[in-house]
């Protein structure tokens, strides 16, 4: 393409890559580049972040507040299918990738640019969630991924380039990990997190105390949700990004929400990742809780068998594909009635639940009770149990 790009929107964050391929993409490419970057909670990442850009060759930056679209139409909608990628990871990177995405394309449209840029490696997944997402929205967009194209073979490649066109970069060798920070985690990969039998040093994490230097006495929550979607804790009303963004306050101080996992990439390797995810994983709790009062048992089973699927889909990159969609309408279908309000305690890196409640409780305590009741008749069940036992037993018959 090179030659033919005369203007490029590269997805910019200003770490050490993207600060990198802003400069070279003026030196290889000769084109005017135009950075995009969405915050959607990376806090102090983004101070002077537009004079950076500039002074690396920016012609034009857009820095747009994202952080109420991301979490009322991306992290939410995971909830309410709770979602989580291989039973442990909350998909915090792989959710925010579509919108970001979404948005790169609607601003090359807007700029008149003939390309997009991203960050990401030929190793990982966010190159198939970036790309996925743009030529959904855009079959005709060019696509520039410098990692797959360029002679860098490592990040030490990238700090000696970075010093040579005086670009400055928030990493070092002395502390080579990569992070990704949005409202709903901070995730940690690579360099001395390579050694899946390393425990992370106890000074990188940075949205949670270590559980057990957490408050000796607990700290009790209310969440109050409508239709599956959190509203209200401790029954003051928020925006979705405040309510995150209080929720990540309040489990950081109690710990909660560190994962240590070893996950498989879509492109075939495993890759080890830290993760601290502490108002999502008090989200997630609070979430399933309310589900169990309200929730028809069998809608919550059926559900519960995609959600291998749903979080797998958002981890490829899928957000945008004709699937995504049919079974986002099927999840909004099934958290009609999900309304109400979860008690937790968080203690010491644990999330307790302590009590639900909803007006919409398909739980009876008259018939669930162990004392005596009128509603239920207990000769009832040895009828349902033979008749659910006969194939098991005409098995056993047949053998002999």
């Amino acid at each position: 393409m090179k030659g033919q790009v005369k203007k490029v929107v590269l997805a910019y964050s200003g770490g050490l890559d993207t600060s990198v391929i802003l400069k070279w993409l003026r030196n290889e490419y000769g084109c005017e580049v135009v950075t995009f970057t969405a915050d959607i909670g990376q806090a102090e990442e983004l101070d002077h972040l537009e004079e950076k850009a500039r002074n690396t060759g920016a012609s034009k930056v857009y820095i747009e507040d994202l952080r109420e679209e991301f979490v009322r139409d991306f992290v939410f909608t995971a909830l309410k299918a709770n979602a989580i990628y291989e039973g442990t990871y909350l998909l915090g990177t792989s959710i925010a990738r579509p919108l970001i995405a979404k948005r790169q394309v609607e601003i090359a449209q807007i700029e008149g640019a003939d390309a997009v840029a991203h960050g990401a490696t030929g190793k990982g997944n966010d190159q198939v969630r970036f790309e996925l997402t743009c030529y959904a929205l855009n079959p005709y967009i060019r696509v520039i991924a410098p990692w797959r194209e360029w002679h860098f073979k490592s990040r030490e490649d990238l700090l000696a380039y970075a010093k040579e066109n005086g670009i400055p970069v928030p990493v070092s060798k002395a502390k080579p990990y990569s992070t990704d920070r949005n409202l709903l985690h901070i995730s940690f990969e690579g360099g001395i997190l390579e050694d899946p039998w390393a425990e992370p040093p106890a000074d990188m994490f940075l949205l949670t105390v270590a559980p057990e230097k957490a408050p000796d006495r607990p700290t009790i929550v209310e969440i109050d949700f409508e239709d599956g979607v959190p509203k209200r804790i401790d029954g003051k009303e928020y925006s979705p990004a405040a309510l995150l963004t209080r929720l990540n306050e309040l489990g950081g101080q109690n710990g909660i929400g560190r994962v240590d996992m070893v996950e498989n990439r879509y492109v075939g390797m495993k890759s080890r990742g830290v993760y601290e995810t502490p108002g999502g994983t008090i989200l997630h709790v609070a979430h399933r809780a309310m589900e169990s009062i309200t929730m028809d048992r069998e809608v919550m089973h059926f559900r519960d068998s995609l959600i291998p699927k749903i979080s797998e889909m958002i981890y490829y990159g899928y957000w945008f594909s004709p699937e995504m969609e049919l079974l986002r309408k099927m999840i909004d279908e099934t958290q009609k009635d999900v309304t109400g309000t979860v008690r937790l305690k968080l203690y010491k890196g644990n999330c307790t639940v302590i009590g639900r409640k909803s007006e919409k409780s398909l739980y009876h305590g008259a018939f669930a009770t162990f004392e005596r009741d009128t509603v239920y008749n207990q000769k009832d069940a040895e009828g349902f149990i033979r008749l659910n036992a006969l194939r098991l037993r005409i098995r056993r018959m047949m053998r002999g």
